[in-house]
């Protein structure tokens, strides 16, 4: 069998082995072809048809890769893994491309003694090229400074596929944002994309993002932002190849006479200016209740009614004041909306199930949630459920999970694809994590109320107060189709925004706030509830990247932010990790640990503070965290008045110090500081063994809270700093209302 799908697989950092790169052959470029072939074959052919001549190109065998992973005989986490291991790969690279020209493929191949024997349909492609327009067909407004005769758009004589443009940057002009960005505050200098994608730790590294926006602050000289207004593919080049020029590429679908094909926003003023028109564009956030202020806690581990109780127990029993602990691993892992060992008759056409459907055993997992959640909320604390947004297929679905997937298709509710011969199926999920599944369109309103009336029991009869809306990045593919008729090079970067809208909408009309809980996200996210910076190891380096994620999405108009403490993945971080990353989280609109799943096994992995005093055989870290956790409680009603205030004034909470001095150039040589609401300054210490920190202060007169010292601005200060100690200095003006905070 040969296998060759144009697309791929819609990753869009890997060429697969078996597509066609790039999508749309471009005059001037190499053009890469290849099959996925069955082990039998041992010679492939292709052959190409300009419209004039056909000729014959031998394929050379290839290490094969699918969705970002080599396959070599490993694993990979899909059903189709053991078919890629008795498979191999085959390409061929051509260089006589025209634009505008036609072509059409196909490939042979078999056997030796047969290599003719197996062939693919054929395919046709029209080449691009990239020509000069006038300016005009980007429609920028004033304040973005697009350079005169920039503009260019890659044409195949019928449609426009991209555009790519130059905005003009002064000398030194710093440009912050474009959502959550983990590698640094000031990205002058670098080049980066702007796509929903699921990078499993790393991220700053990798340089990539669950949630980017094609948006950005330019600061340090007239003072404007921009906004690319798609929400397509985008790609940056931010004074990297040319220091004077910020050039920007974008993926479109325009006819090839249209006089626009793209609008780009500007915004004058000072950032938080910007800011404030930007959300006024793509909408604001929503106040939440004071308890999201308060600590989070949760582990992948306390996946039983007892465990989780034991857990509240601890943190009671420790003195850790707790006010949210979020469940993951709760319910059957089929239907994610029925508890694990709960016993029901399923409902045969898919519709909802209400609590007096369910029965709870005693010797089950969770043998009372209902009384569990009553209890938690007598104790102050709020429970979240986790959510995935699929519909699990592998292995081969049953009962409930079945009768769902059966009235997802019969409903019309799912996501869309193409299979190889441009016919119309449900859209399989081609990513890592619950590949295969079926997924839901909640871009579409019937489809996510359909998706959601199946949750509102959880809400209603048990009184759960929000979700962990987790792992929105599964929309891969520019061919999916979606409800509305539009396709996946315009939708997928939007599904997370709708997938936590969704919720929230679901909560709204149980009578609750919409506190959802999101890694994944787009342009329009700033409008529906808290977020975390995702997936991360416990090391130095992922504290840091987390620090910038959160400056650079507060900076975009997130306000509900958050990381997981010190990281919740692999080995549990050292003492000194956990303690500074903790007090560093006291200073952010969300603090909340969390841990991965390890099986089981000892030593426990769980991120709670008594567990981190154990296994770093150092019992102060109990004691240092549980003054953390008190003084954040003290913190929650200033937190809550700081959220109303920038709410209402289209502005954040947690803000780069660029907000208030947007003027003052040496801020920006210590970027990981940041004012929290209007009066407090926080300068966290992120690097190992550090004794003293040095604080860089704008110019205000400030009292360096942890001493009631008064400390003049426009310098820098140095201070001995415990671990349990962040550098915090609160405006000299605010002192007398905030003193109480940190009297203790």
């Amino acid at each position: 069998m040969l296998r060759h799908r144009p697309l791929g697989s819609g990753h869009p950092y890997s060429v697969d082995t078996e597509q066609r790169h790039p999508a749309i052959p471009v005059e001037g470029q190499g053009l890469r072809l290849g099959v996925r072939a069955t082990s039998d074959v041992d010679e492939v052919t292709l052959i190409w048809d300009d419209g004039t001549t056909t000729r014959e190109h031998p394929l050379e065998r290839v290490q094969q890769r699918s969705r970002g992973q080599e396959v070599d005989g490993g694993h990979l986490a899909s059903a189709q893994a053991r078919l890629a291991r008795a498979s191999t790969g085959f390409a061929v690279e051509l260089t006589a491309i025209e634009a505008s020209d036609s072509y059409r493929y196909r490939f042979v191949g078999g056997p030796h003694e047969s290599p003719r024997s197996q062939a693919t349909r054929w395919f046709s492609v029209q080449a691009a090229g990239w020509r000069s327009v006038p300016d005009s067909v980007v429609g920028a407004d004033s304040a973005v400074g697009l350079v005169a005769d920039s503009v260019s758009v890659l044409d195949d004589g019928q449609r426009i596929a991209r555009v790519r443009f130059a905005l003009a940057l002064a000398p030194r002009e710093h440009v912050s944002g474009f959502g959550e960005r983990f590698d640094a505050l000031d990205h002058r200098g670098s080049s980066f994309d702007s796509v929903v994608f699921e990078q499993y730790k790393s991220q700053g590294a990798e340089r990539k993002t669950y949630l980017p926006m094609p948006f950005a602050h330019v600061v340090g000289g007239r003072g404007w932002g921009f906004h690319v207004r798609t929400s397509r593919h985008v790609w940056f080049d931010v004074a990297e190849s040319d220091s004077g020029l910020l050039w920007i590429e974008a993926e479109v679908d325009s006819s090839s006479s249209d006089v626009e094909v793209l609008s780009v926003g500007g915004y004058d003023g000072s950032p938080a200016q910007v800011l404030d028109k930007f959300l006024a564009e793509v909408g604001r956030p929503e106040v939440l209740p004071s308890w999201v202020h308060r600590l989070w806690a949760s582990g992948n581990e306390w996946n039983t009614q007892a465990e989780v109780m034991r857990q509240m127990d601890a943190h009671r029993e420790h003195g850790i004041p707790v006010g949210s602990v979020v469940i993951e691993a709760w319910s059957d892992e089929s239907t994610f909306t029925v508890w694990r060992d709960a016993k029901y008759s399923p409902s045969s056409d898919g519709a909802p199930l209400q609590l007096s459907d369910f029965s709870f055993p005693a010797e089950g997992a969770w043998p009372d949630p209902k009384g569990m959640i009553d209890e938690l909320h007598e104790r102050d604390v709020r429970v979240l459920l986790w959510q995935i947004p699929l519909i699990k297929m592998r292995p081969h679905p049953v009962g409930q999970a079945r009768h769902d997937a059966d009235a997802a298709l019969a409903e019309n509710v799912l996501i869309e694809d193409e299979d190889s011969r441009g016919a119309i199926k449900p859209y399989r999920n081609r990513g890592w994590w619950f590949p295969l599944s079926l997924m839901p369109d909640l871009t579409d309103d019937r489809s996510a109320r359909w998706w959601t009336e199946k949750r509102r029991y959880l809400v209603e009869d048990m009184d759960v107060d929000g979700f962990k809306t987790d792992g929105g990045e599964h929309a891969w593919g520019s061919e999916l189709h979606y409800r509305d008729g539009r396709r996946g090079d315009e939708k997928n970067n939007t599904f997370p925004v709708h997938y936590a809208r969704a919720y929230g909408d679901l909560l709204r009309r149980s009578g609750k706030a919409p506190v959802t809980f999101s890694r994944a996200g787009y342009t329009g996210s700033q409008a529906h509830g808290a977020f975390w910076a995702g997936d991360e190891n416990s090391t130095w380096d992922a504290f840091r990247w987390s620090l910038f994620a959160g400056l650079n999405a507060s900076a975009s108009g997130i306000l509900y932010w958050g990381w997981d403490v010190a990281g919740f993945s692999g080995d549990v971080p050292t003492a000194e990790l956990y303690v500074r990353s903790l007090a560093a989280a006291a200073f952010v609109p969300i603090m909340q640990y969390h841990s991965e799943f390890n099986h089981h096994r000892s030593p426990s992995r769980d991120r709670t503070p008594w567990n981190i005093a154990e296994q770093s055989k150092n019992p102060a870290v109990l004691t240092m965290s549980r003054s953390i956790v008190e003084l954040r409680e003290r913190l929650v009603p200033y937190l809550t008045e700081e959220s109303e205030w920038a709410v209402a004034n289209g502005t954040n909470v947690m803000r780069p110090l660029f907000f208030d001095w947007p003027d003052d150039e040496r801020l920006w040589t210590q970027p990981l500081q940041w004012m929290l609401g209007r009066d407090i300054l926080v300068s966290p210490v992120t690097a190992e063994g550090v004794s003293e920190h040095t604080t860089t202060l704008p110019a205000e007169d400030w009292v360096y809270a942890l001493t009631g010292e008064r400390v003049s601005g426009g310098g820098s200060d140095t201070r001995t700093v415990p671990w349990d100690q962040v550098p915090v200095y609160v405006r000299a003006t605010a002192w007398g209302r905030l003193k109480a905070v940190f009297a203790h």
